[in-house]
């Protein structure tokens, strides 16, 4: 049992702080801001060459730099911030000491020893394999076993958590079920150990290829066990992305979801489907069967599309009927309108769920369409989605989280407000067109990972049209746009963490951080819909969703015309 004295109370919101806890939030926290900042300059120079005006670097610097943006914004970044999330959600949300704390300390310095050995070897130069390093290409072998020994510190990480859980119920530090933001981070955590399982089960023998113990390693083999751990990495990012709508939600509106019951059966609609999604990468690989991709692109995908669905509908009707029942309840959308659009906590969580909703999940479902993937596989395309989902829906909502932790975990007042306040706005309107433009370029057939679009020097070469190179012009200015917004979050972050006005352990900050909550919804709405206005714009969704359906479906048929 852990002493009083090994706790504090936040002042502005009730909570509970395990000082252990907190001290490893806060690493993980501050780390994962780093590799953002690493990955966002790498990303700069990926965007300035793919910008054929520009065209940056030269080939071998541009294929390593791609592989450490990729790896340091896709895992490093996401994963220590998630860990921070994982050890905020168990401990301090159910008021109870962190199981472990030392394995937890062990959980943190693997992953730093793992990401910091895997980057230098990729900027050693001999090890530019890209985020998905597919054999029989071969990189050095401490670039494997950077990524398994992170992989390590993240699997114990998990367990701390799930031993917080146990530790949490055995004390009885909550009443009832486990809350609907920590069930959020519990499903993360399940499909982290299934991800990180199956990392093990392909990279493993990969480093023993590497130093020349396994003399090959069947590529097709790889290819579908490495999805299985590339593609479901950012399965745990959507289900920490969702939790953080939720409790964003709950923060500013003191919204409760409209059907705890309804929210909590898409969390597990997502641990029993959501990695089959990873079968779109390999639609084109004749190493699994048609039935294999059939059931798992139509069927089993569908029911994860369905979950999200869910959280699409019950996060922003949670935060009308909330609205409604403050009395912004005039026509559609007043409680939309009067919505604190300056704050960046709302701000950016409110975007990340609009624009994952039209940008990453309407491409993903597209992309996750066998007949359709076959026009855009491996073209530019699959990158615009990545940006669309990992950046526009995760980064984006966890940036807005940070807003709120900064006071809240960090004791510190933000600087620079006034362009905290558009800093959401700046990034989410910069990587909404590298995403749009991208996808827009891989319609045409711009490949995904060719360093030159001219084809210069090449043995072969391939006219796109005019359209194409326009796209990746105005895919460049948007990544500068995007950084932009980036560096300037990195900046207020880290100015406030030196500079900011620093909160005792007792004083409340100016404005409230926790609204008061909502306990029912009675007598809200209109009729019998408590939330009409998010019902309407639900329905704007599906008209854009079928819409862009069938446009792809006719590109399909233009593709293979009969005459």
């Amino acid at each position: 049992m852990a002493t009083a004295s090994e706790f504090r109370t936040c002042p502005d919101t009730g909570l509970l702080f395990h000082k252990p806890a907190e001290k490893l939030m806060k690493i993980n926290a501050v780390v994962a801001v780093v590799f953002l900042l690493v990955g966002g300059v790498l990303g700069l120079l990926v965007g300035l060459t793919r910008w054929p005006a520009v065209h940056l670097l030269g080939a071998s610097d541009f294929y390593m730099v791609l592989t450490a943006h990729g790896i340091d914004v896709l895992i490093y970044w996401l994963i220590f911030f998630e860990m921070a999330v994982l050890y905020f959600c168990s401990s301090t949300l159910l008021g109870c000491r962190l199981a472990t704390p030392r394995i937890a300390w062990l959980a943190f310095a693997l992953m730093l020893i793992g990401a910091i050995v895997n980057n230098i070897a990729v900027f050693q130069g001999n090890s530019s394999v890209m985020f998905t390093s597919y054999v029989p290409m071969s990189a050095d072998p401490m670039f494997y076993l950077g990524l398994i020994v992170f992989a390590v510190g993240a699997l114990l990480g998990c367990f701390v958590f799930l031993g917080t859980l146990v530790i949490a119920k055995a004390e009885k530090t909550y009443e009832g079920s486990l809350p609907l933001v920590t069930f959020g981070a519990l499903t993360a955590a399940i499909i982290a150990i299934f991800t990180i399982a199956s990392g093990a089960i392909i990279l493993i023998p990969t480093f023993l290829f590497s130093i020349g113990f396994i003399s090959e390693i069947d590529p097709l083999m790889y290819r579908v066990i490495w999805w299985a751990f590339g593609h479901s990495s950012q399965q745990i990012n959507m289900a920490a992305m969702v939790a953080v709508w939720y409790a964003v939600a709950a923060v500013a509106f003191g919204a409760k979801p409209l059907s705890e019951k309804v929210s909590r059966a898409a969390f597990l609609l997502y641990i029993i489907f959501l990695q089959l999604a990873s079968a779109h990468h390999i639609l084109v690989d004749p190493g699994v069967s048609s039935t294999w991709k059939i059931f798992n692109t139509s069927y089993a995908m569908y029911l994860a599309v369905l979950a999200s669905m869910i959280h699409g509908l019950t996060v922003p009707g949670a935060i009308e009927a909330s609205q409604r029942k403050r009395g912004f309840n005039k026509g559609l959308f007043e409680w939309l309108r009067k919505a604190p659009w300056g704050n960046p906590a709302f701000s950016g969580v409110f975007m990340s769920l609009v624009l994952f909703g039209f940008l990453g999940g309407i491409s993903g479902v597209v992309m996750g369409t066998e007949q359709i993937n076959l026009i855009i596989h491996n073209t530019i395309y699959v990158p615009g989605h990545f940006h669309a989902t990992v950046v526009l829906g995760t980064t984006l909502a966890f940036m807005a989280l940070t807003y709120w932790l900064v006071p809240v975990l960090f004791r510190r007042d933000l600087v620079m407000k006034g362009l905290a306040k558009w800093q959401p706005y700046i990034f989410a309107l910069g990587m909404s067109g590298v995403a749009v433009f991208m996808m827009g370029a891989g319609t045409l057939g711009v490949p995904r990972r060719h360093w030159d679009l001219s084809f210069v020097s090449a043995a072969f070469t391939h006219n796109f049209p005019e359209t194409a190179y326009t796209l990746l012009g105005l895919m460049g200015i948007s990544v500068v746009l995007a950084v932009i917004g980036g560096a300037a979050f990195c900046g207020i972050i880290v100015a406030s963490l030196l500079f900011g006005k620093r909160l005792s352990l007792t004083e409340k900050g100016e404005t409230p951080l926790v609204a008061e909550p909502i306990t029912s919804y009675e007598g809200v709405g209109m009729g019998k819909i408590v939330a009409p206005g998010t019902f309407v714009l639900a329905l704007v969704f599906l008209v854009s969703f079928v819409l862009y359906y069938f446009v792809n479906w006719k590109f399909l048929a233009e593709t293979w015309g009969i005459s």
